[in-house]
C-alpha cells in the first residue's frame, strides 16, 4: 500500500489546497506503482500547531514561514 504522510503548519493551507495536495500525490504515486495501488493508496496531512517545528535548531511559527515564503515568490513588475 504506498503511503504519503505530509506535515505541514496549522492553517497554511485551504481545504482545497490540501484536496489538491492528495489528489496529486495519489496521481503520482500511481504514475509509479500502477493504476492498481489507486485503491490501496494512502495520503495523510497532519497539521503542526504553530511553532511545533522546526531546523537547524531553528524553530519557526507561522508568520516567519510567510515571511520566508514571501521572500521566495517572484515579484510582480
Amino acid at each position: 500500500m504506498p503511503f504519503a504522510n505530509f506535515k505541514i503548519p496549522q492553517g497554511m493551507m485551504t481545504a482545497a489546497q490540501k484536496a489538491d495536495l492528495i489528489h496529486r500525490t495519489t496521481d503520482l504515486l500511481v504514475s509509479y506503482f500502477g493504476e492498481g495501488a489507486r485503491a490501496h493508496t494512502m495520503v495523510l496531512v497532519d497539521e503542526v500547531v504553530d511553532g511545533g517545528y522546526g531546523r537547524a535548531d531553528a524553530v519557526f511559527d507561522l508568520e516567519a514561514l510567510r515571511r520566508m515564503q514571501a521572500r521566495l515568490e517572484p515579484r510582480s513588475r
